[in-house]
């Protein structure tokens, strides 16, 4: 758990293959589905306005964007929720550089698809200090065309392994955010972006630091 993010996740991903092969072979189909349909390449980029968002948090609070601003720069991380051992390795790994987050005089918000409860349970098991959003049907992440379908193969293998998405969302729809960080300083612009149609892949811990130290 000391290694830097990308060793993580590579040697969760590197095991999934080994032991669920049939999961590891549907998210290649996955990300190269998205990757030939240029899947978030219209997000917001570097230097465009960031649209606001009002969602709830873990414990039901709205949370304002427009405020979070006024307090220094904000890295908005979009996850596919507190199920994804992937999220949980993201979330946890940014958990552990709070200290560091909060010397660049920058903060984190993590906005999951998921209901209250479970957006509790993301935050609670990752230990992490900064706010799990709650964004409900994925409507901020479709105004951003961060927004997939998983497709059918995702959608019977992870009913097969207990993960039904509609259980958690609270909709019939099975769309997912892509995996998705922008850092944004406070004009509201945004300073640095990461969005990769491969969910195993998220921006590194150092760039998340940097873009932040650099946005204030």
């Amino acid at each position: 758990m000391d290694a830097p993010l990308s060793e993580r996740l590579d040697a969760y991903s590197k095991a999934v293959r080994t032991h669920i092969p049939d999961y590891a072979d549907a998210v290649d189909r996955l990300a190269e589905r998205l990757t030939y349909n240029n899947a978030g390449a219209t997000a917001p980029q570097s230097g465009d306005p960031m649209p606001p968002f009002v969602l709830p948090d873990e414990s039901g609070r709205l949370v304002n964007s427009a405020s979070l601003l006024t307090r220094g720069p904000v890295a908005i991380t979009f996850h596919r929720g507190h199920w994804c051992p992937w999220c949980r390795i993201s979330v946890m790994a940014l958990a552990q550089v709070q200290d560091e987050i909060a010397r660049t005089g920058g903060q984190v918000v993590a906005i999951v698809p998921e209901r209250q409860k479970f957006a509790a349970e993301l935050k609670a098991r990752t230990k992490s200090p900064f706010a799990v959003l709650t964004d409900m049907d994925n409507g901020y992440a479709l105004s951003l065309n961060l927004a997939i379908w998983v497709g059918q193969d995702l959608e019977r293998l992870l009913a097969s392994y207990g993960l039904a998405l509609p259980d958690y969302q609270g909709n019939p729809s099975w769309m997912l955010p892509i995996p998705a960080t922008f850092v944004v300083a406070p004009d509201g612009y945004v300073k640095a972006r990461f969005i990769d149609p491969d969910f195993r892949r998220r921006m590194a811990v150092q760039d998340l630091l940097e873009a932040l130290s650099a946005a204030s």
